[in-house]
């Protein structure tokens, strides 16, 4: 009898044991599972549902971005001219609408209209044909400006110059070739640029006189 006593005793003791440990792993249990919940509503605040943007497209990182910014030059003071009046093939631009009526380096204001152009190493005064090579189209432009200061392009147009050889708008940098006609001299003698003999040509085949190189 007292033998049955001393197992119930010891089974009731082991009972009583384990069931706060049964307790403590319920507790445990819940707590992982809360965690887990909690950090799965973190990571979906975190990354945003691409359905939840226009077009169901996420948002483009600004890193990763294939815009490429063109390379900006320096601005010289007193650049190194080139008088020798060759001609050269680079990209041309047109300036803004925001630089009518603003000075240019000869002094004038830009006229938008007009066929005032910018080089950075033609002198000022220069007279040349720049002909787009995609449209093939050409006018004749006056260098009043210096610029522009951005890698790979020779000279800037004027809005109007832009529309005469086909720039659009919407392109607005295209491939040229720009040719000297008339280029002034340090000494203020005016040298014939590699362009003189084509507009001579388009003047009826006569030659220059000196009130011709004026009138540029």
């Amino acid at each position: 009898m007292r033998d049955d006593e001393d197992t119930l005793s010891i089974e009731k003791t082991q009972d009583m044991t384990a069931t706060p440990r049964c307790s403590n792993l319920a507790v445990i249990a819940v707590a992982a599972f809360l965690e887990a919940a909690s950090f799965g509503l973190t990571t979906q605040a975190a990354s945003p549902d691409p359905a939840a943007t226009p077009d169901g497209l996420a948002p483009q990182n600004s890193q990763t971005s294939t815009r490429h910014s063109p390379d900006r030059l320096a601005v010289i003071a007193k650049p190194q001219l080139d008088r020798s009046g060759r001609r050269r093939i680079g990209k041309a631009s047109f300036y803004a609408h925001m630089f009518a009526g603003r000075k240019m380096a000869n002094g004038n204001k830009m006229d938008p209209q007009n066929s005032n152009a910018a080089s950075r190493t033609l002198p000022l005064g220069t007279t040349a044909k720049v002909t787009n090579l995609k449209t093939g189209k050409s006018a004749v432009v006056k260098i009043e400006d210096r610029g522009p200061y951005v890698e790979g392009r020779i000279v800037d147009l004027s809005p109007a110059t832009a529309r005469e050889i086909g720039i659009t708008p919407r392109e607005g940098v295209t491939k040229v070739e720009v040719t000297p006609i008339t280029v002034p001299l340090a000494d203020g003698s005016i040298k014939l640029g590699a362009a003189a003999d084509e507009v001579r040509l388009a003047r009826n085949d006569r030659m220059y006189l000196r009130s011709d190189l004026a009138a540029w």
